[in-house]
């Protein structure tokens, strides 16, 4: 499963991480984020020890969703040493975010 990542815990888990990090910004009322979702845990399964891989709930956690400008949902961001350093806007295929991770390591 995905890492929850919080307002409280994105400084520490994601701008802080030694490893890339991949985040997926979504929300329960949306029908697209529940298509990413699975793809998202599994890519955390696979990934785990070589990727931080984690989810923001945009309605409980606003404010790091306003700082890197959320505006569609699901956006899933990859952060490298802190950076955002590449983005997907919509539903993709596992392939497209694990070519994301791949790139970052």
């Amino acid at each position: 499963m995905a890492l929850e990542i919080t307002d409280a815990t994105f400084e520490e888990v994601v701008l802080k991480s030694d490893k890339p990090v991949l985040v997926d910004f979504w929300a329960a009322w949306c029908g697209p984020c529940k298509m990413v979702g699975p793809i998202i845990d599994e890519i955390s399964n696979e990934y785990e020890g070589k990727a931080v891989v984690g989810k923001v709930d945009v309605d409980a956690n606003q404010e790091y969703a306003a700082k890197f400008g959320i505006r569609n949902i699901p956006t899933v961001l990859l952060f490298k040493n802190g950076e955002v350093i590449d983005k997907q806007v919509g539903v993709a295929p596992k392939a497209t975010y694990a070519e994301k991770i791949d790139s970052a390591l």
